[in-house]
């Protein structure tokens, strides 16, 4: 049973915690967003300073190409993940692998559960068995034909494997073959990998967040993106720019002004989604609701963002009463409670 309450352990168990994360590095960069799922020093340094603040002794582990040295010298007791890893399709997976491999505990999701999150396609053909709703779709390839499986315009076009909005510029709509096309080259151009196609969905945005496990499972109630306009045409997305000038584009409502019915779906749908994918300790999923009032889920995250003042996951649980530094304690409490290593 999901609790929708903002309590949160207050006993932290005194340990040697491990913060692993890619840093943003200054330079030259293929694309404008090519560091976005990257963390910044000052997001990096809040973590450690929540957890060091709850009596534990957190020290900072970059993951770069010397992360299994470090970690046979350091001899933490559990890694505090918050690293995207370094390139390809199962990059999040990189860190989780090796941590599981050392036999090192550590927060968030299993290398498998990162990896399937991240290819988009793959979730929503998963999730789909599962009942779930969410936007027809193709995957296409580089240098092949376009095939879209009977979808209609309007089709939004995203790298099938990023994420913080990655791939998604300030025009991301196609209304016709000829603007998919257009799409398709400017992509194909920037960004490693396959694309995603899938039909958009005019609506309402909403984004939920889950932390804890099992009966501690707690799904905060939906936060709502509100557009103060359009992003593209009279299209409203969520991407890099927007979140990038958030104040300027968007305000956020939580909790949102929506009726029973669709809340509970998104939360019920949130649960299945979680237990399919396996994800743990914490997570965030994406949806929108259609003028008709569906509830359609586009995508989950079980590595969110945890920048103070600018992610979503953190002012989910601010809307719910949790402040920052409780935040990271209780994903750290919900990890340690999954390895048995506090009080159940």
């Amino acid at each position: 049973m999901e609790q929708s309450d903002s309590e949160v352990p207050l006993g932290v168990p005194r340990v040697r915690v491990g913060i692993i994360y890619n840093l943003k590095k200054a330079g030259q960069h293929k694309s404008v967003d090519e560091q976005a799922e990257y963390d910044s020093i000052e997001t990096v340094c809040g973590i450690r300073d929540a957890l060091n603040g709850a009596g534990c002794s957190a020290v900072l582990l970059e993951a770069d190409t010397t992360l299994i040295d470090k970690l046979k010298q350091e001899n933490i007791d559990i890694a505090f993940n918050i690293a995207e890893g370094i390139g390809g399709r199962a990059r999040e997976g990189q860190v989780p692998a090796i941590l599981e491999m050392l036999d090192i505990p550590h927060t968030g999701s299993d290398a498998t559960a990162l990896c399937i999150a991240l290819d988009k396609a793959l979730t929503k053909r998963l999730v789909s068995s599962y009942k779930v709703r969410t936007p027809k779709y193709a995957v296409l390839k580089r240098n092949s034909p376009v095939r879209l499986n009977g979808m209609r315009y309007p089709i939004i076009i995203k790298p099938v494997a990023e994420g913080s909005s990655k791939g998604i510029s300030d025009v991301s709509v196609a209304k016709d073959r000829k603007e998919l096309t257009a799409l398709l080259k400017r992509n194909f151009g920037v960004y490693d990998g396959d694309m995603l196609a899938e039909e958009y969905i005019e609506g309402r945005e909403f984004t939920v967040g889950v932390i804890g496990n099992g009966k501690d499972r707690r799904i905060f109630p939906p936060m709502e993106i509100v557009y103060k306009q359009p992003t593209q045409d009279n299209y409203h997305v969520y991407s890099y720019g927007v979140k990038q000038e958030y104040k300027k584009f968007v305000e956020y409502k939580c909790p949102a002004d929506i009726d029973k019915k669709t809340e509970d779906e998104i939360i019920q749908n949130t649960s299945r989604v979680c237990d399919a994918l396996g994800c743990v300790d914490f997570a965030r999923a994406d949806y929108r609701v259609s003028q008709d009032g569906k509830a359609w889920f586009i995508e989950i995250n079980p590595l969110p963002g945890l920048a103070p003042g600018y992610s979503d996951f953190p002012m989910l649980a601010e809307f719910c009463g949790i402040k920052y530094d409780e935040l990271v304690k209780n994903v750290l409490v919900a990890a340690l409670k999954r390895y048995g290593m506090a009080e159940a």
